[in-house]
């Protein structure tokens, strides 16, 4: 038998534990408001960077086409974002905030760093800017 350090073959459960653990947190704090944390990655693009196009939106958030679509139809459902023809081509559409849409972002920033403090709460303020920097540059590589 081969002798591997834990993280040779753990790795994958760890995160997959950690993001478990972080997307019923955050899912759980967004309920009031009626969206869930895959909405949330959508509405801090389009608050952070404007009007995307669909494609865009796939691109930055590594999501596949027909899931980015049931997103943004369960927003312009809630009317937090709208659809418009972009203006360099008609045939593609750019997705942005409603002003409905910017209150609710704001609300739920300011749950999702609430969650973020109690998750990270057991970590020294070292060990979270350690943790943050390397989760960055692993999903960077």
């Amino acid at each position: 038998m081969d002798e591997r350090d834990d993280e040779d073959y753990e790795i994958g459960v760890l995160l997959r534990r950690a993001h478990s653990k972080a997307a019923e947190a955050f899912n759980d704090a967004l309920k009031p408001l009626d969206i869930q944390g895959k909405h949330f990655g959508v509405l801090l693009l389009l608050h952070r960077v404007g009007p995307l196009s669909q494609r865009q939106l796939i691109d930055r958030l590594g999501s596949d086409k027909s899931a980015m679509v049931r997103f943004i139809d369960d927003l312009e459902a809630r009317d937090l974002c709208v659809r418009k023809p972009a203006e360099h081509d008609r045939r593609a559409h750019s997705v942005m905030l409603t002003p409905h849409g910017e209150e609710v972002f704001a609300r739920a920033e300011r749950d999702a760093l609430a969650v973020s403090r109690a998750l990270l709460a057991p970590f020294a303020p070292a060990e979270r800017t350690q943790l943050i920097a390397l989760l960055t540059r692993f999903v960077s590589q």
